[in-house]
C-alpha cells in the first residue's frame, strides 16, 4: 500500500557541521581578543601557523585516503582544532612547535581513527598533550600579561621571535618570560606571595591572576553566547565548573594557606576554555543528558586533582583526554529509558 507524500520543497535542516564549527569559532573571539590584549600579537601569529599546518595536514590525509578535499576543508573542523591548540600555546612558542602540534592533532588525533566523527579523543588536546610532554621548556615560557609588564611586543618583534628566535637587543627570552599564576603555585613559590602580587590589581585581578582573569572572562562570554544559541548544552560546563568550584571550596576551607580560592581555580589557566570549548566537543564527549553532567563533573574534579597534586600546573588537557576514554562507558550506564520499555 502506498501513502501519499508531500511535494517539495522540504524544510532544510537548521544545523550543519560547518555552521556549528563556524559559530564556535566566532564564540572564541572575546577570549582570543583578551589574549591578544594581554600577551600581544604573537597569539595571532600562532593562530596563523596552526591554521596553515592544520589545513595542509587535513588536505594531505584526505588525499591519501582518496576522499574529497574541498568539502572537508569547508566544514571548519580543522580550523577549530587549530585555533583551540593555538590559544593554548605560549605566544612566542617557536613556529615548528605550533606546526608540529597542529599536524599531530589532525593526522594522529583525527584521521588515524577515521576522521571527523570517529576520533575518540579531542584532537586539539592530543596535540597539546604531546607538545607539553615533549617540549616542557617551550610550553611553559609564557610572557607576562600586559597588566604586569605595562607593554607588549610589536607584531614585527613577535614575528621575529617566533620564526627566527631573535628579540630586540635589550631583551632576552629568559628575562621576558615568567611563570603563570598556576606555575607559581605548582613550583611552591608560595600562595601568599602570589596573592600579594595580584592584590595590587584589585578585586578582579585576585580572581584568576593579573591578566588571566580577563582571558577567562572572555571565554566565559563566548561560552554563554553558545549556550544561548543552543550550540552546546548546559550540563558539561555546569558539571565542570560546579565540581571544580565545589572541591576547591572544600580544600580552601581546610587550608587556605595552601589551596587557592574557588574563584581563582575557575578563572585561572584554561578553566573556562576547557569548560565551554574543549570538554563540550560533541564527538568525544558523553551524549546522554545525565552522562554529560557526570562527564563534566569528572573533568572538573580531575582538573583540581592534577593542579593540586599532579606534575603539571594545569590539568585541563589530561582531564579531558582521560574522560574522552570513559565517555562510552558513562553513556552505557546513563542511557535514558526508551518509551514503552522498562529501565
Amino acid at each position: 500500500m502506498r501513502f501519499p507524500t508531500a511535494q517539495a520543497p522540504y524544510l532544510a535542516p537548521v544545523n550543519s557541521v560547518n555552521r556549528i564549527m563556524l559559530e564556535v569559532l566566532v564564540a572564541l573571539i572575546p577570549g582570543l581578543a583578551a589574549l591578544v590584549w594581554q600577551f600581544g600579537p604573537g597569539v595571532l601569529v600562532q593562530c596563523m601557523i596552526a591554521l596553515l599546518a592544520a589545513q595542509l595536514g587535513e588536505a594531505a590525509m584526505l588525499s591519501l585516503r582518496r576522499r574529497p578535499i574541498a568539502p572537508a576543508l569547508r566544514d571548519y573542523s580543522a580550523a577549530l582544532t587549530a585555533v583551540l591548540l593555538a590559544v593554548s600555546l605560549p605566544p612566542l612558542a617557536p613556529w615548528w612547535l605550533t606546526a608540529f602540534g597542529a599536524l599531530f592533532a589532525i593526522v594522529i588525533g583525527k584521521h588515524l581513527y577515521g576522521g571527523l566523527g570517529y576520533n575518540p579523543f579531542n584532537p586539539a588536546m592530543v596535540g597539546y598533550a604531546v607538545l607539553l610532554i615533549s617540549f616542557p621548556q617551550h610550553m611553559t615560557a609564557w610572557l607576562p600579561p600586559k597588566e604586569l609588564s605595562g607593554s607588549a611586543l610589536s607584531f614585527a618583534d613577535a614575528w621575529n621571535a617566533i620564526f627566527t628566535r631573535t628579540l630586540p637587543s635589550d631583551m632576552t627570552f629568559d628575562a621576558l618570560t615568567m611563570a603563570t599564576p598556576l606555575d607559581t603555585i605548582k613550583t611552591q613559590l608560595g600562595l601568599n606571595r602570589l596573592l600579594d602580587e595580584i592584590q595590587a590589581g584589585g578585586l578582579f585581578a585576585g580572581i584568576g591572576g593579573r591578566g588571566w582573569q580577563w582571558v577567562n572572562f572572555g571565554f566565559l562570554l563566548g561560552g554563554l553566547w553558545m549556550l544561548k544559541r543552543g550550540i552546546i548544552g548546559w550540563q558539561i560546563p555546569v558539571g565542570f565548573l560546579g565540581a571544580l568550584f565545589g572541591i576547591s571550596l572544600i580544600f580552601f576551607l581546610i587550608d587556605p594557606a595552601v589551596y587557592p580560592t574557588p574563584l581563582f581555580q575557575c578563572f585561572s589557566g584554561a578553566a573556562m576554555l576547557g569548560a565551554f570549548f574543549i570538554a563540550t566537543d560533541p564527538v568525544t564527549a558523553s551524549t546522554t543528558p545525565r552522562g554529560r553532567l557526570i562527564y563534566g563533573a569528572s573533568i572538573g574534579l580531575l582538573v583540581f586533582v592534577i593542579r593540586a597534586w599532579g606534575g603539571y600546573p594545569d590539568g585541563v588537557a589530561f582531564a579531558v583526554l582521560l574522560l574522552n576514554l570513559a565517555a562510552p562507558t558513562i553513556d552505557h550506564y546513563t542511557r535514558p529509558r526508551v518509551y514503552g520499555h522498562p529501565k
